[in-house]
């Protein structure tokens, strides 16, 4: 068919993004002068002709919708698109009937979704992989991963070898199972939820005993929020995306909690989402605190710089006893020294372990 022509590309991001999404049974509510995609509510489509989803930072044109959504090769989403307009790749552009743009119309109406059976990736003898990533890569440690393990909140996959998060219902049934990649050190980074999963739900480990709810982003930031503040007693929650869907579902399976700690990533559709969710939530009741990462994207990025300025100063103190006891310094030694001190100094204050900043929080009030 040879390469498409700047005026068939250019047809092809013309097509009206809203009909589009219909006739690919990809579900849109209208939010204001923008529509969002239903249980993912970053996902958002402007002038009916481009669309961008905040918590990847991903978007693009139609040609971009059909590639990110629907997994299509590039030729095979331009075809599509020329195809939904009516082109015929003869360099003429057909003119439909007024017949067939109705019969058109009727075809593209949306159809019942099929419901596509939700089935768990298989486990894997081991948990080797798991343990490496999340304590070499990721800073964890092995005291966490415990924790997790034992309230089978995650696994190891065969024959991948992905992490598996679970979410499960207040009778243990699990609900919800998202993957993460750990072998893609280097490359982008294998994201994605299991088929046939419940959107309503999030990776959960609620204490019947705690009043209190800690709300994430991503089940690796709430390991980390733990590990770092040591507390494996309050209740947390990993909501996958920034809408607020399971959040709902945990508080009405759960009426106890009355407090909420937002601690949401520290990036800009992170800091939106918190003060949005914290003024909602307030309204109805709730007392809030938002609880961001004290600097980074993340609450996994802070703990990663903590776990290793630890080891920094660890390293700073020993070469500092041994000038104590007046033995010569190599130059080795000397380079090395140097190197530590730039990095502590460029390192903020509140992480020398002078301030301890486990249960900094800010409470979140909304006027009405």
């Amino acid at each position: 068919m040879g390469r498409f022509t700047e005026d068939e590309l250019q047809i092809a991001k013309s097509v009206d993004l809203v009909n589009l999404a219909a006739d690919v049974h990809i579900p849109l509510r209208k939010v204001g002068s923008v529509f969002s995609i239903e249980g993912m509510d970053s996902a958002i489509i402007f002038n009916r002709s481009t669309w961008y989803r905040y918590s990847r930072g991903v978007g693009g044109s139609t040609i971009d919708f059909l590639m990110y959504f629907k997994d299509m090769e590039y030729k095979e989403a331009v075809s599509y698109l020329l195809n939904f307009a009516g082109y015929i790749r003869s360099g003429i552009p057909s003119h439909r009937t007024e017949k067939k743009m109705k019969a058109d119309t009727i075809d593209r109406k949306p159809k019942e979704k099929e419901k596509v059976p939700f089935v768990l990736p298989e486990k894997a003898d081991t948990c080797r992989g798991l343990y490496a990533y999340l304590m070499k890569w990721r800073k964890l440690s092995s005291r966490i991963i415990n924790h997790w393990l034992k309230h089978d909140l995650m696994y190891e996959s065969a024959p991948y070898h992905n992490i598996v998060f679970l979410g499960k219902r207040a009778d243990g049934k699990v609900m919800f199972a998202s993957q993460r990649g750990i072998r893609d050190f280097y490359g982008k980074p294998f994201k994605g939820d299991v088929a046939g999963n419940d959107k309503t739900y999030g990776v959960n480990l609620i204490n019947p005993e705690s009043t209190e709810l800690c709300v994430y982003e991503a089940a690796i930031d709430a390991m980390s929020d733990m590990d770092f503040r040591r507390d494996y007693e309050t209740s947390i929650l990993a909501l996958g995306m920034v809408s607020d869907g399971p959040l709902q579902t945990i508080l009405q399976e759960h009426p106890e909690i009355k407090t909420l700690d937002f601690c949401l990533d520290n990036d800009i559709p992170g800091r939106v989402a918190a003060k949005k969710l914290g003024r909602k939530y307030v309204l109805k009741g709730y007392e809030v605190y938002l609880r961001l990462p004290p600097f980074g994207k993340d609450h996994n990025f802070f703990l990663q710089c903590e776990r290793e300025n630890r080891a920094l100063w660890k390293q700073a103190s020993r070469i500092h006893s041994l000038h104590g006891r007046n033995l010569r310094e190599t130059e080795h030694r000397k380079n090395r020294e140097e190197e530590i001190s730039h990095v502590s100094r460029s390192i903020p204050q509140n992480m020398h372990g002078v301030v301890d900043m486990r249960n900094k929080k800010q409470r979140y009030v909304a006027s009405r």
